[in-house]
């Protein structure tokens, strides 16, 4: 128990550095002896199977893969019920912003920057839970960048060169509105990056990750998530809604399609790259004012513990 800390990070190395396609490592939740072994066969009888149906052996690196009697993912995991009343949100908002707001003043942020990435089911509230970060902040100290489709330029050049640029400097904020992690999602799930590309990426986002910490930036990531029921009830609002009718597109309701993989594909995401040096934080966004509170909590509490 005394190192247990720094054998879960030399562990968490040790996988990351050494999973490979034709060999990766596989995490299985142990804390039932029955489940384990369960587990263990399953996952063995899966590898099995799925090598004689590909016949083909992948060298591309990859993180480990979590294994488990079901397919349950982290993201699988997240409580939806999770609520805020309106009198207790302003509160909060209140306090979080005001802790912010000083946090972001201090000598010693010169010392560091923040790197936020928010990502998330369509219409979880990803903007609004952005809004509520910038206001408190000097204006002067934080970029936001919504991430699209890449240009012509970007796509002449490896995939992360386009977030390496806009990386801030000491002393101030980037924020994402969705990042380097479409290449795992939208671009997996849409067959924009092949089966390799999308492969390689966790690794290459993981090591991206820690030169960004290494180098003593803060980096923060958002996983927002809803329920299908709560999506089509926000699509339909923004439909109805004249002022809210720019958000919703035709590719919101194509993307709806495919929300099965969209979850897996969400599900590998965070298992494969949820690190001590970059956690994701799983936020319910069912609710608007929870999600809020737990962004801005989550942020000031990342820069205390550094500052």
């Amino acid at each position: 128990m005394k190192h247990h800390k720094k054998a879960s990070e030399a562990g968490e190395k040790i996988v990351l550095e050494t999973s490979k396609g034709y060999a990766p490592w596989f995490v299985i939740p142990s804390q039932d002896p029955e489940y384990r072994d369960a587990a263990l066969a399953q996952t063995v009888a899966r590898s099995m199977s799925l090598k004689l149906d590909d016949g083909e052996t992948r060298s591309v690196s990859a993180p480990p893969v979590v294994s488990g009697v079901k397919r349950e993912t982290a993201v699988d995991t997240i409580d939806l019920t999770e609520k805020l009343e309106k009198e207790e949100y302003q509160e909060l908002r209140e306090k979080y912003q005001r802790i912010l707001s000083d946090l972001s003043d201090r000598k010693s942020m010169s010392k560091t920057g923040v790197v936020l990435a928010f990502q998330g089911n369509d219409a979880a509230g990803k903007g609004g839970a952005i809004r509520r970060v910038i206001r408190p902040l000097d204006p002067r100290l934080y970029k936001v960048h919504p991430i699209s489709a890449p240009t012509d330029e970007e796509k002449a050049r490896p995939y992360l060169w386009r977030f390496w640029r806009r990386v801030p400097r000491k002393g101030h904020f980037a924020i994402f509105d969705r990042s380097w992690y479409e290449r795992v999602l939208v671009e997996r799930v849409e067959g924009f990056a092949g089966h390799d590309d999308w492969l390689r990426a966790y690794n290459e986002i993981n090591e991206f990750e820690q030169e960004l910490t290494d180098f003593g930036y803060i980096v923060c990531k958002f996983w927002l998530a809803i329920s299908e029921d709560e999506q089509l009830r926000r699509f339909k609002a923004r439909e109805d809604t004249a002022y809210k009718q720019h958000k919703i597109t035709d590719e919101d309701w194509r993307n709806r399609l495919k929300w099965d993989q969209y979850t897996i594909a969400a599900g590998d995401m965070v298992d494969r790259t949820s690190t001590h040096y970059a956690p994701w934080t799983l936020v319910s966004s069912e609710n608007k004012r929870h999600a809020r509170i737990k962004v801005l909590k989550t942020i000031c509490n990342r820069l205390e513990e550094r500052l």
